[in-house]
């Protein structure tokens, strides 16, 4: 098989659906601290995608993505989304939907039963050599 056939092999299985996970599942695994639970790892994707846990009390200090638009979905648990100029609390429920805006400042801290959640944006491109300005 040459190679471009290979290639036309890995792109067809790459744009085939898959069932990837249990958010429920994910959420419920032990954990004793803050930790990634599942990241999205396929080759050639667009996306970058991460479940986050978040135990009780954990915070995610005030920060701004200044490239990226990133959906968060909630999967479990409860906490507090500070956001705006003024880290303006606003509550997180399992299910809570969120878009953070490139640019935007915000925080996250877990509630009293922890908090997990789904993160996603699209794929930052690699780190490349270049020339000094």
């Amino acid at each position: 098989m040459s190679k471009a056939e290979r290639q036309v092999g890995q792109d067809a299985e790459a744009a085939v659906p898959r069932i990837l996970g249990n958010t429920d599942a994910l959420s419920a695994t032990a954990s004793s601290d803050t930790a990634v639970l599942w990241k999205l790892a396929e080759s050639g994707r667009q996306l970058d995608a991460n479940v986050v846990r978040l135990t009780p009390g954990r915070h995610i200090a005030p920060h701004a993505e200044p490239d990226l638009d990133v959906l968060v979905l909630v999967v479990a648990g409860d906490g507090v989304l500070g956001a705006g100029p003024q880290d303006e609390p606003q509550a997180l429920n399992t299910g809570t939907l969120l878009w953070l805006p490139h640019g935007s400042t915000r925080s996250i801290t877990a509630g009293d039963d922890g908090l997990a959640y789904l993160t996603v944006h699209r794929r930052r491109p690699g780190l490349q050599i270049g020339q000094a300005p």
